[in-house]
């Protein structure tokens, strides 16, 4: 059978302590569960996630009723998801109840169909490059996600070539233990922040590169712009920057240090801030990458692509709120000629979708967080497993 036979939600704890919801659905002999993340640094025209204890009443009272009967077919489900929401912002059911039931949808029709979950996202009609992402791994972490114990929210190292996935897991952990022992022998007090990663306490924009790039040659960070940027200006460490000189501080690190890709490097509405950015930096060389910028919606996609804003892009599934919807984010932004890498959020569960996810749509890059937190370290684990699944399948990198 491949109808659904029940669908019910329950309230769970995520990487934070925070509530959320788990959502499992049936069909004959099969069932998949999923889960929902929450972020604390949001986008402003992100879907709108609910309570949780409102979320699992949705699925259990509106959602789970309405499914009962229907084929499993993630396409279709999410047109009654959508149709019983009805709003642009998936408010009514909630993005995070909408999402979880979305997923485990996803996940049961592929079981029926008796193939991987990556593998049945390329299936599905999305681009079928057999690679793996690289990895973007936030080892400092900042911002909001650590009490703005360092200006930037994420401080990340780059790691990978699209090929395999072992050595540079094996070459993060080896990293990540190094990078502690360095903390600890200069003498940095840190905690650890919301992703996994150490945090210590600077006022220097330049001290946490120069610490990452005296271990590892290729880093990323995640900026979130928008954190720190207040009546036109960006106030960083006490010192305020307009959106060019700004730019001018992303080139001075570029120019010291092997710094690769930047995220939200301005204010989500500060367009010129990124279109002068992606102008001014080399061709191809540097990633400048929308995620308060794009939130996953595909048409917000389509015109930051247009406008020449940012020339690759964040994927999180629950900024939109369904499979279909992502699916459609991730096929713009390829059209477009974008990178794509599959992001977790700092509030993450113990669901490991997004490694099957990045695999699937061929994502260059992908963000699970420090090695640390169970919740992070399951998408690794996840990616290992999908390695061996693809086996002799693995061709030359693509993505």
């Amino acid at each position: 059978m491949n109808t659904i036979q029940n669908c019910v939600a329950k309230k769970i704890k995520d990487s934070r302590g925070e509530e959320t919801l788990e959502v499992e659905i049936t069909a004959g002999d099969f069932s998949a569960s999923a889960s929902a993340p929450s972020g604390k640094s949001r986008g402003s025209r992100e879907a709108v996630a609910v309570l949780a204890e409102e979320a699992v009443k949705n699925v259990n009272e509106i959602i789970g009723p309405r499914l009962i009967g229907k084929e499993v077919n993630v396409f279709e489900i999410d047109k009654i998801l959508l149709e019983l929401d009805g709003t642009e912002n998936k408010s009514k059911l909630g993005a995070n109840a909408i999402l979880a039931v979305s997923v485990a949808t996803l996940k049961l029709e592929a079981k029926i169909n008796k193939q991987p979950l990556w593998r049945y996202l390329q299936l599905l009609g999305t681009p079928s490059t057999k690679c793996v992402p690289r990895l973007f791994a936030n080892v400092l972490n900042g911002g909001v996600h650590a009490g703005f114990r360092l200006p930037f929210q994420e401080y990340m190292f780059v790691l990978g070539n699209g090929m395999n996935v072992v050595g540079p897991i094996n070459q993060l952990q080896t990293l990540f233990e190094q990078l502690e022992n360095k903390l600890k022998m200069e003498g940095y007090d840190f905690v650890m922040g919301d992703e996994g990663g150490f945090s210590i306490e600077s006022k220097d924009i330049e001290e946490p590169f120069r610490i990452l790039s005296e271990l590892h040659n290729k880093l990323a960070i995640d900026v979130a712009g928008g954190e720190f940027f207040e009546n036109g200006e960006y106030n960083i460490c006490g010192q305020k920057y307009s959106s060019e000189e700004l730019g001018g501080v992303y080139e001075n690190l570029i120019k010291k240090f092997p710094l690769i890709s930047i995220e939200d490097p301005f204010a989500e509405n500060d367009f010129n801030g990124f279109k002068n950015l992606v102008t001014q930096l080399p061709k191809n060389e540097v990633l400048v990458v929308g995620d308060d910028l794009t939130t996953t919606n595909p048409n917000i996609i389509a015109k930051v692509a247009t406008e020449k804003l940012a020339n690759a892009v964040i994927i999180k599934p629950n900024q939109i709120g369904t499979i279909s919807e992502t699916l459609e984010a991730v096929a713009v932004a390829k059209k477009a000629g974008m990178k794509i890498i599959v992001s977790h959020r700092s509030g993450e569960t113990l669901d490991s979708f997004i490694a099957d996810l990045a695999v699937g749509v061929g994502a260059y890059g992908i963000k699970a967080g420090a090695p640390s937190q169970p919740e992070r370290v399951v998408k690794y684990k996840r990616l290992l497993e999908i390695e061996r699944e693809m086996a002799d399948d693995l061709l030359v990198a693509g993505c």
